[in-house]
Formats: structure tokens, C-alpha cells, sequence
């Protein structure tokens, strides 16, 4: 009988009965880390049937996830942030957003800087975003009796997919140097509206009409604390 080199639990098989712990870790070689890939990329359980699973029904989805089965998807921060690091790979590899970021480089405010810094960090700004959104959408679906954190899960999710439509605009635009970056907002407004609906009530028009408001709210709130917060720097240290 040996002990749990983790919680310190008798172990008298393969793993702790107390946190699961396996008795001896794998050594760290090249067939654990393609394993490890592999675990992430795994159709069954990794974020390529996370994909696919938020491609049809997001809102069922994340509700089963929220109340039954927290195994099956993928963890919803590492999501949005691989997700992001996605878009950000691409769009830089294409560089189809030197236009429009270039407005904000060209401003020598804290303001500004704060702005850059949501557009060069989508991974930490998309997990701020979807707090100023969850906020409304806490408000306008409160009968459903959803807390704060729980829409914050389903925010990671589809902040996460809307990523993932603006990576492949940006790749279509960086191929075929047509600008549609403008339609990749639009389709990824309208995914994150249908799948916040689905997820509270899909039957329900006004359900689709909060969350176009929510959002909206969202990303307006974000930018009156972001010029407030800069604008504030500015007055106190310039």
C-alpha cells in the first residue's frame, strides 16, 4: 500500500479513491504529450466536438453542461482563450486588421491604449466583454433564474464560436483580399443573439430581442468604463 503524493490517501489500486489521483504519473516523453494533444483535439471530448456541439445547439449545449455533464466540453475560459488565440494567429498572419486598429495606435491617450490593448489581447478582453454582456443579460432574463457566473459560461462559449466565424472571414479576406470583416461582426452578432435565445427560451421572439439588447448594452457599457477609467488617468497624471 502506498499513499497519495497528492491528498496523502491510502491507494490500493491504480488510483486515489479520495481525488482520483493516479498511484504513478507517466513520465513526461513524446508519446504523453501527443497523447495530451490528442486529448485536446479528441472528437468525443476535446474542443474539435466542442466545436461542433456549439455549431448546432449552443444553448442546449451549455445547459447541459451547467446542470449535468461537465465532462463533455471543453472548459469554457480555456475555450475563449484558444478560441481567441486562434483569431489572433490568423488575423495577424493575414494582417487583415492593420485598418482598423490603426485609429487607436495613432491615439496618445490612456483611452486609446486601453482600446489597443482590448484589440491585441482578444483572449483577456473577450472574458471582460462577456462580464459588461452577462450584466444584461442577468437583468433581462432574471426569471430564468440563471446567476451571474452561469451566463458568464455560456458567454465563454459564444464569445468563443464568435472567434472562431471571425477567423474564417478573416482567412476568406486575407485570401481573397475582399473586405468582409464587416459581414464576420454581423455573423458573429447574430451567433451570439441565437445562441444566448436558445439558451434561455428559443421559442420566444422577445427572447432574441434581449439578447440583441444585452449584447448591445454590453459592448456599449465596456467602452463608457473604458473612456471613463482613461479619461480619468489622463486628467490625474497628465
Amino acid at each position: 500500500m502506498i499513499n497519495c503524493k497528492n491528498c496523502g490517501t491510502d491507494i490500493i489500486s491504480n488510483f486515489c479513491p479520495n481525488c482520483g489521483q493516479p498511484a504513478a504519473l507517466k513520465r513526461i516523453d513524446a508519446r504523453y504529450i501527443a497523447h495530451e494533444i490528442e486529448h485536446v483535439l479528441h472528437f468525443e471530448r476535446g474542443i474539435l466536438y466542442t466545436i461542433r456541439e456549439l455549431i448546432t445547439t449552443p444553448g442546449k449545449n451549455v445547459r447541459k453542461y451547467i446542470s449535468e455533464n461537465r465532462s463533455r466540453l471543453v472548459k469554457p475560459i480555456i475555450f475563449i482563450i484558444v478560441t481567441s488565440l486562434i483569431y489572433s494567429i490568423v488575423s495577424h498572419y493575414f494582417h487583415v486588421e492593420d485598418k482598423y486598429i490603426s485609429y487607436y495606435e495613432s491615439r496618445h491617450s490612456t483611452t486609446g491604449a486601453m482600446y489597443l490593448w482590448i484589440q491585441s489581447h482578444y483572449g483577456y478582453a473577450n472574458i471582460i466583454i462577456g462580464l459588461f454582456i452577462a450584466f444584461w443579460a442577468k437583468l433581462f432574463f432574471k426569471k430564468y433564474g440563471f446567476n451571474l457566473f452561469e451566463i458568464i459560461i455560456l458567454l465563454c462559449f459564444t464569445l468563443g464560436m464568435s472567434m472562431l466565424i471571425y477567423s474564417v472571414f478573416a482567412i476568406i479576406e486575407g485570401i481573397t483580399h475582399f473586405n468582409i470583416m464587416v459581414q464576420s461582426s454581423i455573423a458573429g452578432l447574430l451567433y451570439c443573439v441565437w445562441s444566448m435565445a436558445q439558451f434561455f427560451d428559443p421559442y420566444k421572439i422577445a427572447s432574441y430581442l434581449k439578447a440583441l439588447a444585452a449584447y448591445i448594452l454590453g459592448l456599449i457599457t465596456l467602452t463608457i468604463v473604458v473612456f471613463i477609467i482613461g479619461s480619468s488617468i489622463d486628467l490625474i497624471f497628465h
